[in-house]
C-alpha cells in the first residue's frame, strides 16, 4: 500500500511458467494485490503463482483484451498497474509509477519502452512494427505517442467507469491508451521506462497482429466522426 491506496499487479497468463519465478524477485512488497489472469495454461504455471500466495483467475474465453477486463473486475486495488508475466516490463519499477501517478495527480500513466534504453531488448521487424502504428496513432488522434502498444500501465480504478473499452484481442493495448487519451486529457501521461528480452516463447504473430491493430484504431476513427456526425 502508498499513500492509503491498495495497489493490485494485474498479470494476464499463458504458458508463462518460465518467467514468474523472475518476476516474484522484482515486484515491490508494497503491492497488495498479484494477480494472474490464466488463459488455461498447459504448463505450471497456475500451480508456480499460487505457492507465490498470488491470486489465480482462470479464464478460458481467449483474447488478450478479455483477460484484463476480467482482471480488472477480480482485481480489488484503488490503483492497477499491469504488465506481461514474460519478465520484459521492469515491474520493479511500480512504487515510483505509483508515487508520481498520486503526487502530478494523474490519473492513467503509460510506460513507454521507446526509445529503448537496450538496442537489444526487441528484434529489429518488432521495432518497425511498433513505430509504424504507433505513428498511425499519431496520426490518427493528432498526438505526439511513444509508445501506444506499451503492455505496462499504471491507473486509477475510478477512470474505467469513463472508457468504453470494446476489444478482447492484442487491440486493447492500443484501446485502452487511446480512450484514457481522449477522456484524461492532461491527467493522462507516457512515462519512459526500460524493457528487456522476454523470458519464453513469444504468442504474437507481428505483422498479422499489427495490421489488426492499425486496421481497429482506423476503425475506431471512423465510427467516432460517424457519431459525431
Amino acid at each position: 500500500m502508498i499513500s492509503g491506496k491498495k495497489i493490485s499487479l494485474i498479470l494476464p497468463t499463458l504458458n508463462e511458467a518460465e518467467g514468474l519465478g523472475y518476476l516474484k524477485e522484482k515486484i515491490p512488497s508494497s503491492i497488495d494485490e498479484v494477480l494472474i489472469v490464466d488463459g488455461d495454461s498447459r504448463d505450471k504455471t497456475r500451480e508456480i503463482a499460487e505457492s507465490f500466495g498470488w491470486k489465480v483467475v482462470v479464464e478460458k474465453r481467449h483474447g488478450y483484451g478479455r483477460a484484463y477486463k476480467t482482471g480488472f473486475e477480480q482485481s480489488q486495488g484503488d490503483i492497477i498497474a499491469t504488465a506481461d508475466a514474460d519478465g520484459t516490463y521492469p515491474v520493479e519499477d511500480i512504487e515510483f509509477l505509483v508515487q508520481e501517478l498520486l503526487t502530478a495527480d494523474l490519473d492513467f500513466i503509460s510506460c513507454s519502452r521507446f526509445p529503448l534504453k537496450d538496442s537489444q531488448s526487441m528484434n529489429g521487424l518488432n521495432q518497425v512494427g511498433n513505430l509504424m502504428i504507433t505513428w498511425a496513432a499519431q496520426v490518427l488522434w493528432l498526438h505526439p505517442f511513444s509508445d501506444i502498444l506499451s503492455g505496462m500501465w499504471v491507473f486509477r480504478r475510478s477512470v474505467l467507469s469513463q472508457l468504453v473499452l470494446k476489444s478482447d484481442n492484442w487491440n486493447f493495448s492500443e484501446e485502452i491508451k487511446l480512450r484514457a487519451y481522449e477522456a484524461l486529457k492532461d491527467k493522462f501521461k507516457e512515462i519512459q521506462i526500460s524493457y528487456r528480452n522476454r523470458l519464453g516463447e513469444t504468442k504474437l504473430m507481428p505483422w498479422k497482429v499489427g495490421w489488426e491493430n492499425i486496421l481497429y484504431m482506423i476503425g475506431m476513427r471512423l465510427r467516432a466522426r460517424n457519431e459525431i456526425i
